[in-house]
This record gives structure tokens, sequence and C-alpha cells, in this order.
């Protein structure tokens, strides 16, 4: 028995003596300190709604094209006996200055023997002419003389001769005339087909060319754009008072300002993009209508515009990085909680967004991202140092200062 005791009931009793030494440090040990910490707010930046003037920009985008765009076609058959220098891709073009001679020898023949024939026929009508006169004094006194017996007839068919010389011998001039290539207006050539000795007949194409005193600019407008606007669908200009637009592009590494008009609208709706397009033009876009660098509005050089529209008295501003997605807008309440707030857009631009109703002046508008927003959440406004501040009327119309340059050209 006393080896049994000695493995069975000491282990047992050192364990329960431990079992008890751990309860009573468990019960004697000081009770550790609590500490609560309040939940820090979200810090944002915020920009006060403003209230102002506003004069809307519509902004959009669109291809400059040529409102003059010609092919040269050759109306006589030659050889090309001489070519401009300015007849190449790039070329300057003015009024009636020969771009293309062809060989005029035998359309000089051809008017020389024209004229011949009309000195021919007019000497026949002045021979029937005198015959008639003859007859018509032998005849005077006898009753009821026929039209041939007066000659009126042969009178007539020597006239008809004359006029139908008269018909070739102003053929001839025209195809003479045609021996040279001319434009009628001030432009640029685009394309050249042909050169010296190569022989063209009629309907041969010679190349293509611009006139450069007007271009144009074809761009889309939305319902909203055109609600910005304020125009009917097929408004044409009077002219009294254009509607102008700044047009911009970056060209040759520098950013390019220039200034047109929009002169109409189009009357129907397109079917495929549900847009409206207008039509701007610029006069002299490469004499005087040129950019604050001398650069020319080309032909083919995608642009941006911004076309001035309606006028908003006291409209509430905010800037455009407050306009969540689903026209919402985070403010800070007076108890510095996130108030989602459901807004109704007037306009909305690269800088500023306009607001109709939601949002009061001066209220402070978050511009900063919020992860997982939670309406209520406590919010730290911060002075807004990243954005600018919205743009009031004088400060809308970006670019006028490099326009105002580009007029002193």
């Amino acid at each position: 028995m006393k080896p049994i005791l000695i493995k069975v009931v000491i282990p047992v009793a050192i364990l329960l003596s431990g079992i008890g030494a751990f309860k009573m440090l468990e019960a004697s040990k000081p009770e550790p300190e609590k500490k609560t910490e309040a939940v820090r707010p979200l810090s944002v930046y915020v920009q006060p709604a403003e209230q102002s003037d506003v004069s809307l920009l519509v902004s959009t985008q669109g291809e400059v094209r040529a409102r003059t765009e010609v092919n040269l076609v050759a109306q006589v058959a030659g050889t090309i006996v001489a070519i401009s220098t300015e007849f190449t891709e790039g070329g300057i073009v003015s009024p009636g200055v020969a771009l293309i001679k062809i060989d005029d020898t035998d359309y000089k023949l051809a008017l020389l023997q024209a004229q011949a024939v009309v000195a021919e026929a007019e000497v026949k009508v002045q021979e029937a002419v005198a015959i008639a006169d003859v007859a018509r004094k032998q005849l005077q006194h006898s009753e009821n003389p026929s039209p041939f017996a007066l000659k009126r007839p042969q009178v007539a068919q020597a006239k008809a001769r004359l006029i139908a010389a008269q018909a070739s011998l102003s053929q001839a001039e025209l195809n003479l005339d045609r021996t040279q290539i001319t434009l009628p207006f001030d432009g640029r050539v685009m394309k050249k087909n042909v050169d010296i000795g190569q022989y063209v007949s009629p309907g041969t194409s010679l190349g293509s060319a611009f006139s450069t005193s007007v271009v144009e600019v074809r761009v889309p407008l939305d319902d909203d754009e055109l609600a910005s606007l304020d125009l009917p669908i097929g408004f044409i200009a009077d002219g009294n008072n254009p509607l102008m637009v700044n047009l911009k592009a970056t060209v040759a590494g520098k950013e390019q300002y220039w200034q047109g008009e929009l002169v109409r609208l189009d009357a129907s709706v397109d079917s495929q993009t549900r847009t409206i397009y207008g039509q701007i033009e610029v006069r002299s876009p490469y004499k005087e209508n040129v950019s604050q660098n001398n650069m020319p509005l080309a032909v083919g050089l995608y642009v941006k515009a911004e076309i001035q529209g309606r006028k908003i008295i006291d409209a509430t501003v905010i800037p455009r990085d407050g306009l969540r997605a689903g026209n919402n807008v985070f403010v800070i309440n007076s108890e510095e909680r996130l108030d989602v707030r459901k807004v109704h857009v007037v306009h909305s631009s690269e800088k500023i967004a306009i607001i109709g109703s939601g949002v009061q002046p001066d209220d402070r508008i978050i511009v900063s991202s919020i992860r997982n927003p939670i309406p209520g959440m406590r919010i730290a406004a911060l002075e807004n140092s990243i954005s600018d501040k919205a743009p009031k009327e004088e400060e809308v119309h970006k670019g006028e200062e490099a326009i105002a340059l580009v007029g002193d050209h």
C-alpha cells in the first residue's frame, strides 16, 4: 500500500496545491486601468458654396475644315508645258494666277479658224441683206410678194450661220482659256497629282485646293449644352450680336488660342448620337485671325471650343470636385457631421458646377474623396489649399487674356 500511496496521493496533492496557489494569485491581482479614447473625426478639405452672376460656357470639340474645297480637273486635252512653283502641297493660291498651263497651240489655231468663219459669215449676212434690199425695191409695186421673192429666208439663214460661227468662236476662246488652270480665291494647295510633260485629257484629276478666307468647325451639342446656350434648333445668327467662341489646341508644344463665331445650328437631330451640330466660323485663319503665337488655324486640326452661353443672376456655384456621382453633394452641417444632399445641376464645367437647388450659399462643400461615406459621420473641416476658389463670372472665361492677344494680330 505504501508504494501506491507515494505514487498516487502525493502527486495529486501537489497538483491541488498548485491550483490553489494560482487561484489565490488570480484573486489578489490588481484591476487593469481602463482607457476610453474618443473616435477621431475624418479630416477633409472643404470649400464654401458661393453666390454670384455667372455667364455659362459650353465646352465641346470638333475638327477644322475648309468651307470651300475644290478638285482641279482638266477640261481640255493636251500636254502640261508649265507648272507654278506654288503648285505643290501647301503652296499659296492667288486669284487668277495660273497654276498649270496646258499646250495651247492647237487651241490658238482653232481660235483663228473660228475667227475666219465668223468673218465669212458676217460677209454672207451683209450680202444676203443687200440682195434682199434689191429684191424689195424691185417688188415694191407688186401685190403680196412672197417671202422667198423678198429673200427673207436667205437673210435669216445667213444670220443663223453667223450666230453658229460666233458660238464656235466663243467655244474656241473658252477652250484656249481652259489651257490655264486658275482659281478664283486665295487658298492653299492640298494635293498635287500631275507634273510637267504629262498628257492630260478632259476629266483628269490635277490636284485639290481649299480657300483660306473662312474655315469651319462643326461641334456636337447635347440637350443640356443646348439649354445652356438658350438657342433654338435651326438657329441662324443675324450678325448683329454674334456668339463668340474661344478655340484652343496644343500645336508645336504650346497651347494656341483663336476666336470664332457660332453662326448656325442644324435644323435636325442626329439620329445616331441624338445631338445637334453647331457650325463655328473663323475668318482669315491664315492671316489676320492667327493665334497669339502667330499659328494659323490649320485645316484638319482638332480643337476644343468654349461657347459663351446665357447669363445666370445670383447663381449658387460650387467647385466641380464637390459634385459626386448621381448628382450628390457632401456637405458638413452645423453639427460637424456629414450630410449627403441630392442637388439639381443647372450647368457644370471642368472647374465649377451651378446648382439650382439642394445647396445654399456658404454651405461647406467637401471636395476631398471619402471612402465609405456614411451620413452623420463626424467630419473635421480643413482649409482647402489644393483646389482653387470657385470662379466667378470674370474668372469663368478661361483663356480670354490669350484671346485678347490674338485680337492684337
